[in-house]
């Protein structure tokens, strides 16, 4: 069992920053893919940002490159979301995830990952 648990949201304007941090259970998270979505109201979730076990690849969809940086830091059991020049569709629910199979491969659909956090809010302000 992989327990997430992520902080940092808040309220911004636009054009500003955020850092998400989500911090796992366990003594394997460095065998972990990780993954950070998002959903808005209304909206499906949406893959957001995604890192492979040792930090080796990222993987960041096309709405966030550029802006958001997705790292880890094995030692302390996180994964973080470094956010910045925040737009309003920005807002929405920020989730993690953690992909435990044995292939260290990030995944975009929901479906490829087995543990998830309760979601931290995230709000930007025009």
């Amino acid at each position: 069992q992989v327990q997430l648990v992520e902080s940092g949201g808040g309220l911004v304007q636009a054009g500003g920053s955020l850092r998400l941090s989500c911090a796992a259970s366990g003594r394997t998270f460095s065998t972990y893919v990780m993954g950070w979505f998002r959903q808005a109201p209304g909206k499906e979730r949406e893959f957001v940002a995604g890192i492979k076990r040792n930090s080796e690849s990222t993987l960041y969809a096309d709405s966030v490159k550029g802006r958001f940086t997705i790292s880890r830091d094995n030692s302390k059991n996180t994964v973080y979301l470094q956010m910045a020049s925040l737009r309003p569709e920005d807002t929405a629910v920020y989730y993690c995830a953690a992909d435990v199979d044995w292939l260290n491969r990030i995944g975009v659909l929901t479906s490829a990952y087995d543990y998830w956090g309760q979601g931290t809010q995230v709000t930007v302000s025009s």
